[in-house]
């Protein structure tokens, strides 16, 4: 994570991912299944530091917790739904270390325990089987977490509308287009909203032959 790209994560919790999803398009959008285990969740935002763990085995998401810097959010490779990547204690340690949050392309256990601590957890789903811890592979590579590619230091937003991963190499332009178009719905009335829309739509309509 170079300090750019943590300066500019800083700006990103403000930013809804419905926002961000619409100015770095549905490729960096992960799919439906990478949700938050535990609500009501706050919004997780922060640079990626990536893992990838074989199917069946979550050594090195328990070694990334030790490196990961503070801030980040660990965002792991994996697909088993049949053994849990992580448990209370791992989810306990990452928060004490200061890692933001987890976005996981897999399953966890102990998610009540996760909810307590207040440690933002998205994922596929819950299981109370662990993996094994025999799998050694490279930390902070370019990962594939729900159907999205991931790059260490790309920027990850997630709440309940979705995860989005904002390239690094993009995250200035896009913090800065994100706040202007934010700050241009803020000065618009739902009376001017409707308007314009009804007026958009009433146009395609007429495009396409429709008549009331």
């Amino acid at each position: 994570m170079t300090t750019d790209t943590a300066a500019f994560a800083a700006g990103f919790p403000d930013i809804p991912p419905a926002t961000l999803a619409d100015l770095v398009g549905r490729e960096q959008v992960m799919d439906i299944g990478i949700r938050p285990l535990w609500s009501p969740m706050p919004r997780l935002a922060g640079p990626a530091f990536t893992v990838r763990c074989r199917p069946g085995d979550n050594l090195m998401l328990h070694a990334a917790i030790h490196r990961a810097a503070p801030g980040s959010v660990i965002v792991v490779q994996s697909g088993d739904l049949d053994h849990a990547l992580a448990g209370g204690n791992v989810c306990a340690v990452a928060r004490r270390r200061g890692v933001a949050g987890f976005v996981l392309d897999g399953v966890i256990r102990d998610v009540a325990e996760a909810r307590g601590l207040g440690f933002p957890v998205f994922a596929r789903g819950v299981i109370p089987i662990p993996g094994t811890k025999q799998a050694v592979d490279p930390l902070d590579v370019p990962v594939r977490c729900g159907g999205v590619q991931v790059h260490p230091g790309d920027v990850v937003v997630a709440d309940e509308e979705g995860v989005v991963a904002v390239p690094a190499a993009r995250s200035e332009q896009v913090l800065a287009a994100a706040r202007a178009r934010l700050a241009e719905e803020a000065a618009q009335s739902l009376d001017a909203w409707e308007a314009s829309h009804r007026a958009r739509i009433d146009k395609i309509l007429a495009e396409h032959g429709y008549e009331d």
